[in-house]
């Protein structure tokens, strides 16, 4: 699904926040090739809401401090435990790899925060990434959250496209993997999303809030590390889930 206003509204959010200077009606018409009459209404109807204001006369349109204070208050309303992101910053140095939290969002898992790796080749991984529920370990470790009847609706709903020479495709796949997983007693990526790129993923579930804590890297650095990655991550998650719950 994609809701072409509601797109433009985000893609123009996030042109701002690269190039962080007011821009002109002309300037984003024809960064993004849009019509310079539906541009005109676009920037009018942020602009009539508070959303955008012109710093100078003439100077060019800029998002105004509006979306900051949404922002916060929704972040206020449910936030994120620092204690997670702290979790995430002993994940990283025990083991040198990029950590990240993330939950369910319809067939995706989203980075929700991450810390990442001090090492020159890394996982990066900025949180607002999305990455398939079915592909990942980190998405695997969601979907084992979820009720069996809810997990089928979005692996019927999927769409099972190869990525790398590894990405399991088909729903019978998945949940073998998720059992294993289980079994097992952590989430492994074998570069099913993106090739070369290995990591470790578990379950956290809180009241209310169903997260995934992944540790990922290149593969050459994590694939003969599972075990020590998984004790690490289950060392860890134990200590914040009990004192969070």
């Amino acid at each position: 699904m994609n809701v072409k206003q509601a797109a433009n509204v985000i893609e123009l959010l996030e042109f701002f926040a690269r190039h962080r200077q007011p821009a002109s009606l002309a300037e984003i018409a024809r960064h993004f090739d849009w019509p310079r009459s539906s541009t005109f209404n676009l920037l009018g109807t942020l602009a009539a809401r508070g959303f955008l204001y012109e710093p100078m006369a003439r100077g060019g349109y800029y998002p105004s401090p509006l979306w900051g204070g949404l922002v916060r208050q929704i972040e206020s309303a449910d936030p994120v435990p620092l204690q997670l992101h702290q979790l995430l910053e002993t994940l990283q140095a025990r083991t040198g790899e990029t950590a990240v939290l993330a939950v369910a969002s319809g067939a995706n898992a989203v980075f929700v925060d991450s810390v990442e790796s001090l090492q020159a080749v890394r996982y990066a991984a900025r949180p607002g990434k999305l990455v398939p529920l079915h592909v990942t370990a980190t998405g695997r470790a969601l979907l084992s959250q979820m009720a069996p009847a809810d997990r089928a609706k979005v692996l019927h709903r999927a769409s099972f496209e190869r990525h790398t020479p590894t990405t399991l495709m088909s729903v019978a796949a998945v949940e073998k993997e998720i059992r294993r997983s289980i079994e097992r007693g952590w989430f492994e990526g074998n570069g099913e999303f993106t090739v070369d790129l290995g990591g470790v993923a578990l379950p956290l579930a809180l009241p209310h809030r169903q997260f995934a804590v992944l540790v990922a890297g290149p593969m050459f650095r994590v694939k003969d590390r599972t075990r020590e990655l998984a004790a690490i991550l289950r060392d860890e998650l134990a200590g914040v889930a009990g004192e969070l719950s």
